[in-house]
């Protein structure tokens, strides 16, 4: 089964235009190698995705015939993606809500003086 086909299978891309996009990419790795979209896959393939700003990385169990339920997708991959990934992707979401709320709008005039003053004293 070609690789965008089979990560479209197994959930973790929505399309498969999706898919075949982050091989074009070479967000997709096959035993350490860069996968094109036609790679094909086989029992035990290990696969390296990028996703989200996470490094996915899953090995094959076994080929599915068509596109499977969320909750048989175990049974044709084992994910071995380390926790730490997932725990940095939680620290970088409460990065970015340090300053502003989500949709609050544009910085006003005095946030940007702010924000200004505070990049002038790194400056000096």
């Amino acid at each position: 089964m070609r690789i965008d086909k089979y990560l479209w299978c197994v959930r973790y891309y929505k399309t498969r235009s999706l898919a075949t996009a982050a091989c074009k990419k070479g967000h997709v790795r096959v035993n350490n190698d860069i996968a094109k979209p036609s790679r094909d896959v086989y029992a035990t393939d290990k696969i390296q995705l990028r996703k989200n700003q996470i490094n996915y990385s899953l090995t094959v169990n076994d080929i599915p015939p068509n596109r499977v339920g969320a909750k048989l997708v175990d049974i044709y991959r084992t994910d071995t993606t380390p926790k730490e990934a997932f725990e940095a992707q939680e620290l970088l979401k409460f990065s970015k809500d340090y300053y502003r709320k989500k949709g609050t709008g544009r910085p006003t005039k005095k946030d940007r003086r702010d924000i200004e003053d505070y990049t002038d004293e790194f400056d000096n």
